[in-house]
């Protein structure tokens, strides 16, 4: 069986068909399309399938944002979708809508160990997917997402959350410093608020303030014009500035902690999984240590979190595969 899949972002729209294959998923026919310029996701489907030609009974879309009885409001698109009023509307027999988290969770298995960059092997050696037992997926993008993986004694199961949004925790003074500044700003501080793009920003600002310092050219740039802020830090502090340098350590290390309790939480044993688009572009800091520093810096429970797998993906089509793996499998 064919299965349309989606990945929808609020910049881009990924669409493919979907077939299994062994084991693995056979992604097909695969197009980008520019979210903002569509009025609803059934117009981009209705291009793509016009444009490809494909036939699929069935369907299956990850969503950035809370999926609630097959229903999303996307997060930063102006869209209501309805799963069951999509199907009506493509003619297919039926779809599904699922966090883009829960994708990813889903795609993880698909995937083989050229999939895969290993920080800690943990007890699971260097299998490609996850091992026998629970296993998370941790992923900072734009904003923080998260979700589980449950072992049923035979195969993973994922489920979706909105761990991102969970309180963030001061443990020094630096930090309950950043802590203070935050909440000012924003009132209630999330972890999503310091592990992401736009937290990096935030860590920035906070940094810049606390030891008084000049914002490098790129980051004053980024600043006066509304630019990537979280870019011009991260290639500020590879030319060299202290500030910035200090802001990419002290994002890896807070993205360890908490990478680090979600393990923790869902006793994943079966491995943490970091998704989105920062790990695989800062692997190097990733494996300078400080990660990891904040991954294991859990007190009596440094045994346990020593065992846990905890492998970065590569590949950016996981939300896709996992999108199809929910449907096919």
């Amino acid at each position: 069986m064919s299965v349309l899949v989606g990945d929808i972002g609020g910049t881009k729209t990924g669409l493919a068909v979907a077939e299994m294959e062994g084991d693995g998923v056979l992604l097909d026919l695969e197009r980008r399309y520019a979210s903002a310029e569509f009025a609803s996701l059934g117009d981009i489907v209705e291009r793509f399938m016009t444009e490809t030609g494909a036939d699929c009974e069935c369907g299956s879309f990850a969503v950035a944002g809370p999926v609630v009885d097959n229903r999303s409001k996307t997060t930063n698109l102006p869209w209501e979708i309805d799963a069951r009023a999509l199907a009506d509307r493509l003619g297919l027999r039926r779809a599904r809508l699922l966090n883009d988290l829960e994708a990813v969770a889903w795609g993880v298995t698909a995937l083989g160990a050229e999939d895969l960059a290993t920080l800690q092997t943990g007890q699971g050696g260097e299998a490609p997917a996850a091992a026998a037992g629970n296993a998370c997926v941790i992923a900072a993008g734009t904003g923080l997402g998260e979700a589980g993986l449950y072992w049923d004694g035979e195969r993973h199961r994922a489920f979706a959350t909105e761990g991102g949004h969970t309180d963030f925790a001061a443990t020094d003074e630096r930090e309950f410093a950043l802590l203070g500044q935050l909440q000012k700003r924003f009132g209630h501080v999330s972890w999503e608020r310091v592990v992401s793009g736009m937290g990096i920003g935030n860590l920035y600002l906070f940094l810049a303030d606390w030891h008084r310092a000049a914002h490098p050219p790129a980051v004053a740039e980024a600043l006066d014009f509304d630019g990537d802020l979280a870019a011009a830090v991260a290639g500020s502090a590879a030319a060299g500035s202290p500030v910035c340098a200090e802001t990419m350590e002290l994002f890896a290390f807070l993205y360890g902690r908490e990478a680090g309790n979600m393990g923790l939480k869902h006793m994943a044993l079966g491995g943490v999984f970091l998704g989105g688009g920062i790990a695989p572009k800062n692997l190097d800091l990733l494996r300078r240590g400080g990660f990891m520093q904040g991954f294991l810096d859990k007190g009596r429970m440094r045994p346990l979190m020593q065992r846990m797998p905890v492998k970065v993906i590569l590949e950016p089509r996981t939300p896709l595969l996992g999108a199809a793996r929910l449907m096919l499998s």
